[in-house]
């Protein structure tokens, strides 16, 4: 599942932030980030609360008095918790609140593997998520297209 996340993602993050500066396209990296878990064959660090908040302090601290990076910067860990949101990450408790409940990760597949043929009907409303806001911002546009593709942002 990788659509899924991308163009759900993206919907929820301009719907609940609507600000015209956020660098939407570090956002959509931060929507599968946690997807690099596929290597360990099952969740890890990239589905704990902790690791998206170790990425939003990293950001936050590096980033004092530079507004501008900042701004680009927090689309990252935004992503990634909101991956945690969309991929229901906060259901397996050792996973979501480790190291809080010990040091195990369990032996559970990672989520995005574990659904079956809901994963195909939750890449089908991803497909659609991505042509609804390919055509509510406008993408067709080659100027907006390239303005969005150069700085991340989408025409207001």
């Amino acid at each position: 599942m990788f659509l899924w996340f991308v163009g759900v993602g993206w919907l929820l993050v301009v719907a609940v932030f609507q600000s015209p500066a956020l660098d939407y396209r570090i956002v959509l990296v931060g929507t599968v980030v946690p997807l690099a878990d596929a290597v360990t064959g099952g969740p890890w660090v990239l589905h704990t609360l902790l690791a998206a908040v170790v990425v939003l302090a990293t950001v936050m601290l590096t980033t004092q008095r530079r507004r501008l990076v900042r701004r680009r910067w927090l689309g990252l860990p935004i992503g990634m918790f909101v991956h945690l949101v969309l991929d229901g990450a906060w259901a397996n408790t050792d996973v979501f609140w480790w190291p809080a409940f010990g040091l195990s990760f369990g032996n559970d597949r990672l989520p995005e593997l574990d659904r079956g043929a809901l994963s195909v009907a939750m890449e089908v409303v991803g497909v659609a998520a991505l042509v609804y806001a390919w055509n509510r911002f406008g993408l067709r546009d080659p100027s907006a297209r390239d303005r969005f593709l150069r700085t991340g942002q989408l025409p207001r």
